[in-house]
């Protein structure tokens, strides 16, 4: 067999490598194919090569291996070209074009409204006081002045751990309050953010998980007076200068004299559903600490008084945002979250 033409072949082929030329990595890769590829250029020569004379072999296949190994490393290089021009494009931005939309996340409305009511507090030196949500009946009941027969104490509103019934879950932070009486001196000013449970049924108005920030303040001649204003400007700062509060009677058997809370409603007293068309919303119980439980907590009645008042963020968040169903803040549904998206 004649070898001129497959040497005059090779030539050619070799001339068509040098003039390629181009940084588009799909047509670097169409050259490999054309080359390299299983029915490229290369194997069709390899194949050719097997029928050439013994003699002319060594000539022939050096040929083509420097053939190959130009093709080889031309890709190579070509390929490197094109990435680092492909990465000089990303990197060379158009700065007058518009941002990329990003989806902001959002808080949960109760993070919101408890980090609202922190910060009000904290204006008045009130600071926060955090403990267990696993308690035992002293610092939940007992040490508050409830008595063994109590209500509260039945299954119907606690969920006591069956293994030891001195163990339950707590039904109000509360029970950090005696935990900061037992442990700290007076002065005390200290509110009480956290989770707690009852045994209640799961409905619009009511869950048995929910949220409750309680306050204390602990110190020589404290009034109810004091209480009062403490109230009055929080009712101002979380729902607005004009809103107006009243303190009615009540009861709680860590507190006395009790009373409950309520603020005057958006409606300016012509009445709506969401005050029962009576002008007055319900947001919290207060009260002048209990002598008794200032004793079992180690603290002097006769030398210190004190006021508490405890609310739940699921009603302030209620009434601040309009919120119809408390079982909302529990779902996690994103059509819910995102219309607090600004509120970061």
């Amino acid at each position: 067999m004649d070898t001129s033409g497959i040497i005059k072949k090779i030539e050619e082929y070799k001339k068509e490598a040098e003039e390629f030329k181009s940084v588009n990595i799909e047509e670097i890769e169409q050259f490999r194919i054309r080359f390299l590829g299983k029915k490229g250029v290369l194997n069709s020569l390899f194949n050719e090569f097997k029928n050439i004379p013994p003699e002319e072999k060594k000539k022939t296949g050096q040929l083509i291996n420097e053939l190959k190994q130009y093709v080889s490393d031309k890709i190579e290089t070509l390929k490197r070209e094109g990435e680092q021009k492909l990465s000089g494009q990303k990197k060379a931005r158009d700065l007058s074009l518009p941002s990329e939309h990003i989806i902001l996340g959002s808080r949960h409305p109760i993070s919101i409204v408890k980090n609202e009511i922190i910060d009000i507090f904290s204006r008045l030196g009130f600071y926060v006081s955090e403990g267990p949500e696993i308690e035992d009946d002293w610092h939940v009941f007992s040490a508050l002045n409830f008595p063994e027969e109590h209500p509260a104490r039945d299954m119907q509103d606690t969920f006591f751990i069956e293994q030891n019934p001195d163990i339950l879950l707590r039904t109000h932070t509360s029970s950090v309050q005696v935990r900061v009486m037992e442990s700290e001196k007076p002065p005390l000013r200290t509110i009480s953010p956290g989770r707690v449970f009852r045994s209640e049924a799961i409905s619009a108005r009511s869950h048995c998980i929910f949220h409750q920030v309680e306050g204390l303040y602990i110190d020589k001649n404290v009034s109810f007076s004091d209480l009062k204003q403490t109230l009055d400007y929080f009712a101002k700062e979380m729902f607005g200068e004009k809103t107006e509060i009243r303190l009615r009677p009540s009861f709680f058997p860590f507190t006395e004299p009790s009373g409950e809370l309520d603020i005057s409603c958006n409606c300016e007293g012509k009445g709506c559903n969401l005050c029962k068309y009576t002008g007055w919303l319900e947001i919290l119980g207060c009260g002048m600490v209990d002598p008794n439980v200032l004793s079992a907590c180690g603290i002097d009645n006769n030398k210190y008084s004190g006021f508490a008042f405890g609310m739940g963020i699921e009603r302030i968040a209620l009434l601040k945002y309009n919120i119809k169903d408390i079982r909302l803040y529990f779902e996690n549904d994103v059509r819910f979250l995102r219309q607090f998206t600004s509120a970061l």
